[in-house]
């Protein structure tokens, strides 16, 4: 953390809390004795949850009045193969929610002093072994383009004198979803392997260091614009080995990138086949320290994260 102080209570509305990350989120600012409110897309059940409809352009803005802060993780998932449909999806899930959400906070009387808005690394597309840090231009590509337009959504909250906060998250390894939860049980099976070539880039967090960065935002006015929610990159080969390691399995059943390609379309060599060498350089020059800097130890944590899940 950045600060040896203990930050205030405050209250924070959640959209997309019910997510790998959202739901992590909230069990974390519960228990540093925060207030937190849910946005949800049905009628609200309590005074914690608030209702919006990103599809249908509606957010109870009135409850939200006087918040201390938002964080927004809404969005579609983009580990599905990528039909029309889908992309209309992704796309607005995103842009389009997070567009009607800065909106209605600039509108607000008593304004929240800062907004926590989700993006990803795959602003920068596929980009071999560049170096890639928050200075870097955008890349091409579907995903890219989304990311852009994500990030530009949250353009009102700024204007209207909102601290915006946009981590860029890479693969946050939990095995209670994304990644690291699909590879866990082929993985446990001896069935584990590289993708594709093994030598794409692959950028990673921790979901103990993905929450704390959010939650070290909301409270730390330094944090601001975009920021590498990432501790490190490695290729794919070493993830793998990682991971091989952590479980105590043979990681000799590669997956050809024709194979991925066929499954997943467009999918896959924007995500999986992608190489985004991206370094945390925002964060370091602010001082952040990461809880699980190294890969071995964040992947047992991730594992540990699956057995805590499963009530083991």
């Amino acid at each position: 953390m950045t600060s040896d102080s203990t930050p205030q209570p405050v209250r924070v509305a959640v959209a997309g809390a019910s997510g790998l990350l959202g739901s992590a989120l909230v069990r974390r600012l519960a228990a540093d004795g925060h207030t937190v409110l849910r946005l949800v897309r049905r009628a609200p059940r309590g005074a914690d949850e608030v209702r919006w409809d990103p599809a249908a352009g509606q957010v109870d803005a009135a409850a939200l009045e006087g918040v201390d802060a938002v964080v927004n993780l809404a969005g579609e998932n983009v580990g599905e193969r990528w039909t029309p449909a889908r992309k209309r999806a992704i796309r607005e899930s995103r842009a389009g929610a997070t567009r009607l959400l800065a909106t209605a906070l600039a509108g607000l009387t008593n304004k929240p002093r800062v907004l926590v808005n989700a993006s990803a690394v795959g602003i920068y597309g596929d980009r071999g072994e560049e170096r890639l840090d928050e200075a870097s231009a955008p890349g091409r590509g579907f995903l890219a383009e989304v990311v852009r337009e994500w990030e530009a959504a949250a353009e009102p909250a700024a204007a209207a004198g909102i601290r915006v906060v946009l981590p860029r998250f890479g693969v946050v390894l939990s095995a209670r979803g994304g990644a690291l939860a699909k590879m866990l049980t082929p993985f446990r099976l001896g069935a584990g392997g590289t993708l594709g070539s093994g030598a794409q880039w692959m950028p990673w967090i921790s979901i103990d260091d993905a929450v704390a960065l959010m939650e070290t935002a909301i409270h730390d006015e330094r944090f601001a614009g975009p920021l590498n929610a990432v501790a490190d990159a490695v290729t794919n080969q070493q993830f793998t080995h990682a991971l091989g390691r952590a479980l105590g399995r043979p990681t000799i059943v590669p997956v050809p990138a024709f194979a991925l390609k066929l499954a997943f379309g467009e999918m896959a060599a924007e995500t999986i086949l992608a190489s985004q060498r991206v370094e945390p350089r925002a964060l370091t020059q602010l001082g952040y320290s990461f809880i699980h800097p190294e890969l071995d130890d964040a992947v047992r944590a991730g594992i540990a994260d699956d057995d805590e899940a499963r009530g083991g």
